[in-house]
């Protein structure tokens, strides 16, 4: 990866993929949340990998077709900032 890597965010192990936990109130905030997310991803075509456990959403972000991470997956985790700061 050329660019920085977007605030909040970090490399997995293999340096293939962005990571990030988010944490809110409750399961309902984070349900919201990822909702938001999920649109954002349809509007854009690039959709996230994800898990979501009551409070919190973990994120991996890569690109499979190039084999790790491109422009598109940090453009979508900046995105996914902004939209936690909603």
């Amino acid at each position: 990866m050329t660019e920085p890597t977007p605030t909040g965010w970090t490399l997995d192990a293999s340096g293939k993929a962005l990571v990030r936990s988010v944490k809110f109130k409750d399961f309902s905030e984070a349900f919201a949340f990822l909702t938001r997310v999920a649109l954002h991803a349809e509007t854009v075509d690039h959709h996230p990998e994800f898990t979501s456990v009551w409070n919190r959403v973990d994120f991996r972000l890569t690109s499979h077709d190039a084999g790790g991470i491109t422009e598109r997956d940090v453009k979508l985790a900046e995105a996914i900032n902004q939209l936690a700061k909603q």
